[in-house]
């Protein structure tokens, strides 16, 4: 295989010879795919994909291979692709995979299965792959027969970014693989880019929602990750601005907007308590008599409990998905693409009378304006402190002034991902903030910003982590060192699970004994790694060791000692955090 010469794109079509892996690798190749997360199997595709310009990106764990290629879709807007062997390497995408699904991002996993002859009959790590991933992806698919590869790799990328989003699977037998390639009909579709459909309602719901934004007295725009699926910022900035709206974003569409525009509030959802940006603007949810939802799934965590928004306001909700327009609003519906249909509305807008937006617009100015300076004032002081432990609103205060616009900042789930979202400074509309918000699950920081990276080679890339999700992820610092990405890992070691414990004693009176870690120097880990590693145990040494990162051109780790008792402003914690 290997002796086999790379093939030109003409040449496409034209291979009686090749083996069905080698034809597996032109259709993805067609698809626009440069970058496959894997290990060694499929063992014959990742012999061939190189042949097709496509390039193995190593992980050493499948559950952390399907979060790289999570991060890599959702920077690069082509579909991830990972792959993993039969049986238990497959078992570990499940949780990746429910995670693209509840994101809405597109990863394809390539699975090798038991060859066709040992099915159903207990061959080695035999399991019925395709009920396995059903419940997590779009679309599944075995593909048993030659003559059936190129049209179902094509249904899988169509599946994967057509409508909204997400994650598919494709079960390939190891034995199909080795097989001639039977002479292909030419194929000539690009699938791999999202959205790949941009539909958008009808003009009559699209003018509705134009005199609706006149009339109102009191609207209020929500931005999802919908936003950034559909690279929608810079029409929903220019919207912002031309008709003088008022912009909150959720935790995953963190970005769609710069938060310096003086109409942008931040980001609103389930950490509104004193100490978030947001929490003195209340007041504009409460009063707000028209909300327009764009791109965002109602879901738990982004409205509160459901209890951010009046329930007198009138709720307008563009989404691609029809199944989430109303799902938890009675909402005016807008089914489409966020682009086009943004794109559509500013059309429908010209000339019409914005007197009311434009003369309610300084004092809504002067409402946020006012609202960010009593957070910073709340802030000031945990910021100046240079002695005692380590607040985390001082490493993300010290992160964020050195941000630039093309950072790329990457989180961890809980704490972690609360952090970023209250602490950094979208600069610019279409800034891109990574949290895995679709299930939420520990670990998966690290890889997502080593995707991001792959994704965005010129890019800044970090990634802020807590010590307890990053016991999930350890491993994948080898991964790093090996392929020898920039990536700058802050850990927040505060030694315990703190979500979990900090959540148990307000609930319960009372904590369970695994949420205390055992002390651990994750900078020795990075150096055993051949990464740099830089502890950090006071306030006053954090600007230094950040310094010190981004001037290094490799991956740096640095380990900072938090305080345990800090809380970020978690509607939970209200009264409580600090």
């Amino acid at each position: 295989m290997n002796e086999m010469r790379k093939i030109a794109p003409a040449e496409e079509g034209g291979l009686p010879d090749a083996t069905v892996a080698l034809r597996l690798a032109q259709a993805f190749a067609r698809h626009g795919v440069t970058a496959a997360f894997g290990q060694s199997i499929p063992t014959q595709f990742h012999l061939a994909a190189p042949l097709m310009g496509i390039r193995q990106i190593p992980y050493r764990q499948e559950n952390q291979g399907g979060a790289m290629a999570d991060g890599y879709a959702r920077i690069s807007g082509r579909v991830g692709v990972v792959t993993a062997q039969n049986g238990p390497a497959a078992t570990l995408l499940v949780a990746p995979l429910a995670e693209a699904l509840k994101a809405s991002i597109p990863v394809l996993a390539l699975v090798q299965d038991v060859p066709r002859d040992s099915v159903e009959r207990n061959a080695f790590q035999e399991i019925d792959h395709v009920r396995m991933f059903g419940p997590v992806t779009k679309w599944v698919r075995r593909i048993d027969h030659v003559g059936r590869l190129d049209a179902l790799v094509d249904m899988a990328f169509i599946a994967a970014t057509s409508g909204r989003p997400g994650p598919v699977a494709l079960i390939v037998p190891a034995d199909l693989l080795s097989e001639p390639a039977l002479p292909s009909p030419v194929r000539g579709a690009h699938l791999g880019t999202y959205p790949l459909d941009r539909t958008q309602p009808e003009a009559e719901s699209i003018e509705a929602l134009a005199r609706l934004l006149c009339e109102a007295e009191r609207p209020l725009i929500v931005a999802g990750g919908g936003v950034h699926l559909s690279g929608a910022a810079a029409e929903l900035a220019a919207l912002q601005e031309r008709a003088h709206l008022p912009v909150v974003t959720t935790v995953m569409g963190k970005g769609a907007v710069a938060e310096r525009h003086p109409l942008s509030l931040g980001t609103a959802g389930y950490f509104m308590a004193p100490g978030s940006r947001t929490y003195a603007m209340r007041r504009l949810f409460d009063e707000a008599d028209l909300i327009v939802l764009i791109g965002t799934r109602t879901n738990q965590t982004g409205t509160d409990s459901w209890r951010l928004f009046p329930k007198q306001a009138r709720f307008v909700h563009l989404d691609a998905d029809p199944l989430e327009i109303g799902r938890n609003y009675s909402s005016m519906r807008l089914c489409g693409d966020a682009r086009s249909t943004l794109q559509a509305l500013a059309k429908a807008m010209v000339g019409a009378d914005l007197h009311k937006r434009l003369s309610a617009r300084p004092a809504l100015e002067a409402a946020i304006a006012e609202a960010v300076a009593a957070w910073r004032h709340l802030e000031a002081p945990l910021i100046a402190q240079d002695k005692g432990p380590v607040h985390s609103v001082r490493v993300m205060a010290e992160l964020d002034r050195r941000l630039t616009d093309d950072a790329i900042v990457v989180a961890d789930a809980s704490y972690s991902s609360v952090w970023i979202a209250n602490g950094f400074t979208a600069r610019r509309a279409g800034s891109r903030f990574l949290t895995p918000r679709g299930l939420a699950g520990l670990g998966w920081g690290l890889p997502l910003a080593i995707g991001a990276q792959i994704a965005a080679p010129e890019s800044r890339v970090i990634c802020v982590v807590g010590d307890g999700g990053f016991g999930h992820s350890w491993a994948e610092l080898e991964t790093l060192a090996r392929l020898g990405l920039p990536v700058t890992v802050i850990v927040l070691n505060n030694g315990i699970l703190g979500y979990q414990k900090h959540a148990e004693d307000v609930v319960f009176g009372e904590h369970t004994l695994a949420v205390d870690l055992a002390p651990v120097d994750h900078a020795a880990i990075a150096h055993a790694c051949g990464i740099k590693g830089i502890r950090v145990e006071t306030p006053a040494e954090i600007g230094a060791a950040l310094d010190a990162a981004f001037l290094h051109a490799g991956a740096t780790l640095i380990d900072v000692v938090t305080d345990p008792d800090a809380k970020p402003p978690i509607t939970l914690f209200e009264g409580e955090a600090r």
